[in-house]
């Protein structure tokens, strides 16, 4: 009872994407957008039960991930993060529970373009940016490399370094909201491209620093 009473505040916010669907279905047609190519025009549509799924996806997906994940770990490591892990669980269940919803009402309000979805990626950029400092090494999550499970100190500077870059990339992302969804679209992809080659290869050049050594 006490676990199933710690679970309530994350199971609630999860949940909110699927009651604010009950609230909408009724206004929502049978045939709904499901996909949009970058210009914004719709290339795929589907029967409105499909949002079920895709909200699960997002929220019951996550939550369950991370619910069972410091279980399946070998190495312990998220048990280690004590907080730091509960707060990181609250936030990216409260960022895709709100994501969720911002889809919604963008399928039910057809005149409204879904402009807010990459600044909204970019603030969780910049919030994982700000965490990676205090990630342990682990399988599951973070910039896992041979060459980052390989040495604790390589993770630690890996992640320093991508913390960095992954903040001040967030930042970036967000200011995206005053170009034309094509130029933010680009823009995004290159920004990932970057913030996510740069601690790659960063960490193989540590490991060759310490395989020399």
């Amino acid at each position: 009872m006490e676990k199933f009473k710690k679970e309530i505040p994350y199971l609630s916010i999860a949940t909110l994407p699927f009651i604010y669907l009950a609230f909408i279905w009724n206004e929502l047609p049978e045939k709904v957008p499901m996909h949009m190519k970058i210009n914004g025009e719709v290339d795929r549509w589907g029967n409105k039960t499909e949002l079920i799924f895709m909200i699960f996806m997002l929220t019951g997906f996550t939550y369950l991930l991370f619910l069972y994940l410091p279980k399946i770990d070998p190495k312990q490591q998220f048990q280690k993060m004590g907080k730091k892990f509960t707060s990181l669980r609250l936030a990216l269940t409260l960022f895709l529970s709100a994501l969720a919803i911002y889809i919604l009402y963008t399928i039910q309000n057809p005149n409204t373009k879904p402009t807010l979805i990459f600044p909204m990626i970019g603030f969780l950029f910049a919030f994982l940016g700000n965490y990676m400092k205090t990630m342990k090494p682990n399988y599951f999550i973070g910039i896992r490399t041979p060459w980052t499970l390989e040495s604790e100190d390589i993770w630690k500077k890996t992640h320093i370094l991508g913390g960095k870059l992954w903040f001040l990339g967030g930042l970036l992302i967000m200011a995206t909201i005053v170009l034309e969804p094509q130029i933010q679209f680009y823009t995004f992809m290159s920004i990932v491209a970057v913030v996510s080659i740069i601690p790659i290869a960063y960490s193989y050049l540590e490991y060759n620093k310490l395989f020399k050594k």
